[in-house]
């Protein structure tokens, strides 16, 4: 197992408990992207306001990895399922998503660009990475 797979072991180790503190793994410089929902920033400080700001509306949210693939010396990918219970409308996020994915950049042991993927299937065809539950994955 690479550094860099064990670095973004850990820091889901931290998510599947529901906690987004920790922010060493991140280069100053980080670039963060919604891939499927038009949104990017950078730096950790813009980035780490805007991961508040969309947490803060659900109680128990909580990422959870289903697959890890180191991609090349730079990049892994993890297929995830998020899990959490809207504040305001009662709404079982787990319910409702049926996974994503998070695609790490990852340098000199810090990531350097974390892009998040709502659709599971778009991140694999924007990789051109066979979907789920096909033979050649």
């Amino acid at each position: 197992m690479s550094a860099n797979l064990d670095l973004v072991r850990s820091i889901y180790a931290d998510w599947e408990r529901g906690d987004f503190r920790s922010g060493e793994w991140a280069d100053p410089e980080i670039e963060f992207s919604v891939v499927d929902g038009a949104v990017g920033m950078s730096g950790p400080g813009e980035t780490a306001q805007f991961i508040r700001d969309i947490w803060s509306v659900w109680d128990d949210y909580r990422v959870m990895a289903d697959e890890f693939r180191e991609l090349d010396d730079e990049r892994v990918l993890v297929l995830v399922h998020i899990a959490g219970v809207g504040r305001t409308s009662g709404v079982d996020i787990g319910r409702v998503h049926k996974g994503g994915a998070n695609l790490f950049h990852l340098r000199n042991g810090k990531v350097t660009r974390f892009a998040l993927y709502w659709d599971r299937d778009r991140a694999l065809a924007d990789l051109g990475l066979a979907p789920e539950g096909d033979a050649a994955s």
